[in-house]
């Protein structure tokens, strides 16, 4: 290796003085090229394996995409064309599951290069790509963009000066032919590459058309002024109708696409829904309708028939699937028409929410991939993966614990929140490798459920029936189902099917053409435009009503509108009024395409009543912040943290202070697991007492008002492992061995001891009303933080001497959480108290009582009612000690002896390993 990397370093050192040489010479400019960039990047592995690898590569000023290596002469070599205007390419040599040769983003530099084929040499393993330029290269100053002002000027940037005979050599053509253009003037030098100049045209442009300019034998895009967001365009192009898509009957099917800038619109009729097939069956013409409508019905029984939608564009054919397909062939190409009724399971009908009737503050939201669920072969479960291995009972571990539904059943959460499973982009239905991985925020099709999930992804009815399969059994099971949307970015900007059939109208796109990017994702909807608003509140009408969705999580909602998310619950809630709505309130940078437009953030929580929102106030201050590893929270030490934490456990953060819009969790799929987090930031402790910082961190975010949102698996010890052996902290990709749930950790009695405190935590937090209070007074009037403790030590007093908190049966609860390297004592409230949590042990039965005072262990909760204890559920145990109780009762003989037989369990079981 150490002698392939000098040949690289030499190569690239010949190549650059050859470059150099050749320029001053005149010699690199030797032929026109026939249109733009090419760029072929070849690639190179020792072993001679490349079937698992291809090329990601992008432009600086465009989308990313994947690449395959094609075998050319012997070498494997992925070709891309470059979008004009680029300076430089990025590339990533990766595996479907994004396993990358070099784990780092790098580029290839093309600024000099007007037209022609450039290659670039990438060994595996070795940074860096060798440059080499093809025979056909043009190099010379560089037109980078080009903006229409709206009137009579296109203003053109250059990375270099122009001389006067190129200023003489501009045009501007569309579909109606060419431009003049009058004069040409310098009008800002921005640096040494960035030259700006004003082309004054003859005529004014036509809006919402595509126009060229030309310069030297090569015509660029010109950034049209975007029209789309325009009370003119708006009022003209805004449907309101109820049956966009394809709406089937036995008898024909009505088609409806909304393609206002079209000049033509064809449905395209496929026998099959795989894309490589050249198996269309019939082309029709499209008639225009209202409000920018195409519409046309077809005779006839057309379930199974696949379709697309090809729009005339500037006299361009532009094909793409139909933006409101119900399912789709192999990868999302091609809709299907299709008979809903006949994809509904057996009891559809009756079928409904278990949590109905129910408030947010009762819901325990389970946090859960699909895949992560079942792929693991511990878990026995069958069609590993796939929907339908959540209709699976009875599955056991080797030692015959419950895996599978079962287990998430007997757990005693209320919802199950599924990460997205729409269509995306990021995995290969069509792919013989079983083992790809993805999280899919990747959206394709919003309103087709994802192919990898089903157990057959070429006939588009198995998916939606697989799906619907997977939410009954949830159902059936007493377990609410939420999906995790993700209408804030697309897969691809320019691919999108909307995109493409309105180019560039689902997304924010700013004036030089470039996407907004707030998401990260290379992309933003521009949710505020009103066609966009309508087909995301179409969507999660649809998915409520056609799949009996309970609740939507929202990624990044912080880039949509409040009007937007507004709408969605109303329309929602005329139907589905028990629907609940929570997600990720960020503020992030994204260029609204409106004035006056409030972006639907934790700040703006005022305005979206009834939407709840993620608490990264609890989450990183129990923890420490998502962005700094090294950085302790306050269950794993650090101090200085008790009023950001009081706060945060009466729900009352400075950006909202009603438990109906607070989500409480100490981690999600992003970022670490809670386990690893701590372990990363507190590498000089043991893993006990890791144990007992996570299940710190547990104790205080289930307890707090709000509602309760944890990760699947946190409750057995979570953890991502890399190869490396360090902790892997955006997993999105990194397979099934990193990812899936470890069930076989469940026949391990440190796992199910663990297991056990969170089902009992589960169970008392369902057992009292006074955990979820659900107004700000309410909480202001009954729980109080407590005063005169240690530093570090939080407590709480929660009263109901009057006996009007409803579903609370206790007169108070008392809760202490110390995060202390040593024990404190406590004074309670006067009477007599039932111990309900207490180091390890968790539930609604009573440990023991105690009045007077209390003496709490190291880095544990404590947790008291007065009055009846509960409704006698068992009680969870986790690892510990000694329970450390004064003033009363200790805690029991069967206390002492539970915790003994668990510790004495757990070393034996340690020594066998």
């Amino acid at each position: 290796m150490e002698r392939v990397k000098k040949m690289i370093t030499l190569f690239i050192g010949v190549i650059m003085a050859l470059t150099l040489v050749l320029s001053e010479a005149g010699m690199v400019i030797t032929a026109k090229a026939e249109g733009g960039v090419t760029l072929k990047l070849h690639y190179h592995r020792e072993d001679g394996d490349y079937a698992a690898w291809d090329a990601w590569l992008w432009p600086d000023n465009g989308d990313g995409a994947g690449y395959p290596f094609v075998d050319e002469d012997g070498e494997m070599v992925a070709t891309m064309e470059v979008k004009p205007g680029a300076t430089k390419v990025g590339f990533i040599v990766r595996t479907a599951d994004w396993t990358k040769d070099i784990d780092k983003d790098q580029f290839i530099d093309i600024s000099e290069v007007i037209s022609g084929t450039v290659h670039a040499y990438v060994e595996s393993g070795v940074e860096g790509a060798v440059k080499e330029y093809g025979g056909d290269v043009v190099t010379g100053t560089k037109l980078k963009s080009a903006t229409y002002d709206g009137k009579k000027t296109v203003t053109v940037l250059f990375t270099g000066e122009l001389s006067k005979e190129q200023l003489e050599g501009f045009y501007v053509i569309g579909r109606l032919g060419e431009i003049r253009v009058t004069e040409a003037t310098l009008a800002k030098k921005a640096s040494d590459s960035e030259y700006y100049y004003d082309l004054a045209i003859e005529s004014e442009l036509e809006s919402g058309r595509n126009y060229r300019v030309g310069f030297e034998d090569e015509e660029y895009p010109i950034n049209m002024p975007i029209i789309y967001s325009t009370q003119e365009f708006e009022d003209k192009y805004t449907y309101q109708g109820d049956d966009l898509g394809a709406v089937y009957s036995k008898d024909k099917t009505s088609f409806r696409l909304w393609a206002p800038t079209a000049e033509t619109v064809f449905l395209n009729l496929y026998k099959s829904g795989d894309p490589w097939e050249n198996d269309l069956t019939d082309k029709l013409e499209m008639k225009p309708a209202e409000n920018g409508t195409w519409q046309l019905d077809v005779q006839g029984d057309l379930a199974g028939t696949y379709y697309t939608f090809t729009a005339v564009l500037d006299g361009l054919n532009v094909e793409a699937c139909d933006p409101y397909a119900r399912t789709t062939g192999v990868n999302g190409k091609r809709a299907m028409v299709v008979d809903l009724d006949s994809t509904n399971p057996v009891g559809w009908d009756s079928d409904l929410n278990p949590h109905g009737g129910e408030k947010i503050n009762d819901a325990v939201i389970y946090e859960l991939h699909i895949r992560d669920f079942s792929v693991s072969e511990a878990g026995g479960i069958e069609d590993a993966g796939k929907y339908t291995a959540f209709t699976k009972t009875g599955t056991k571990t080797a030692g015959g614990n419950s895996t599978g539904i079962d287990y998430i059943k007997d757990l005693g959460v209320t919802h199950v929140h599924l990460l997205p499973f729409y269509d995306f982009g990021s995995v290969d239905e069509n792919a013989t490798s079983t083992e790809q991985f993805n999280w899919g925020y990747d959206p394709v099709n919003y309103n087709v459920p994802e192919g990898s999930y089903s157990t057959d992804p070429y006939h588009g009815e198995v998916r939606v029936a697989e799906a619907k399969q997977m939410v009954k059994a949830l159902h059936d099971n007493g377990l609410s189902v939420v999906m995790d949307v993700v209408y804030n970015h697309v897969y691809s900007g320019k691919d999108f099917c909307i995109n493409r059939l309105v180019p560039g109208y689902f997304s924010r796109i700013n004036a030089d053409g470039t996407y907004s990017n707030g998401s990260g994702c290379g992309n933003d909807t521009a949710s505020e435009r009103s066609m966009v608003r309508k087909y995301i509140v179409d969507s999660v009408c649809y998915w409520a009503e056609e799949y009996h969705i309970d609740g939507f999580r929202f990624d990044l909602v912080g880039l949509l509108d409040v009007d937007t998310i507004n709408e969605i619950m109303a329309e929602v809630h005329k139907t589905h009024p028990d629907v609940i709505f929570y997600g990720e309130g960020w503020s992030m940078n994204t260029d609204v395409t409106k004035e006056n437009v409030t972006l639907c953030t934790q700040q703006s929580s005022a305005k979206v009543p009834g939407f709840a929102f993620f608490n990264d106030n609890i989450r990183d201050g129990l923890k420490g912040s998502v962005f700094n590893t090294a950085e302790t929270g306050w269950a794993s030490g650090s101090t200085g943290k008790e009023r950001q934490l009081i706060s945060s456990f009466l729900a009352a953060e400075s950006w909202s202070k009603d438990p109906t819009q607070i989500v409480q969790y100490a981690s999600c799929h992003d970022n670490n697991t809670l386990l690893d987090r701590i372990a990363t930031a507190r590498s000089d402790l043991d893993r006990d007492t890791w144990i007992k910082m996570s299940n710190l961190a547990a104790a205080y975010y289930m307890t707090s008002e709000g509602i309760p949102f944890m990760q699947a698996g946190e409750e057995i010890l979570r953890t991502k492992v890399k190869e490396d052996g360090t902790y892997d902290s955006n997993s999105y990709s990194s397979g099934d061995e990193v990812n899936c749930i470890k069930w076989e950790t469940l026949d391990d009695p440190e796992y199910a001891a663990n297991l056990e405190y969170y089902k009992g935590l589960i169970a008392f937090r369902k057992e009292h009303g006074l955990l979820r209070l659900t107004t700000t007074d309410e909480i202001s009037q009954r729980v109080t933080a407590a005063e005169g403790l240690d530093k570090n030590v939080i407590a709480f007093h929660m009263d109901n001497s009057d006996k009007a908190v409803e579903d609370e049966t206790a007169e108070g609860i008392f809760l202490i959480f110390n995060p202390n390297q040593k024990e404190t004592t406590v004074t309670l409230p006067e009477g007599s108290w039932n111990i309900c949590v207490s180091e390890g042990k968790a539930g609604t039965t009573s440990l023991g009582e105690a009045n007077g005072s209390i003496t709490v262990s190291p880095v544990s909760a404590v947790i008291l009612t007065k009055g009846p204890a509960g409704s006698g559920a068992s009680t969870g145990t986790s690892t510990g000690t000694k329970p450390g109780i004064n003033g009363g009762v200790a805690a029991g003989a069967v206390a002492l002896v539970a915790a003994a037989v668990a510790a004495i369990a757990i070393i034996l079981t340690r020594r066998k390993k």
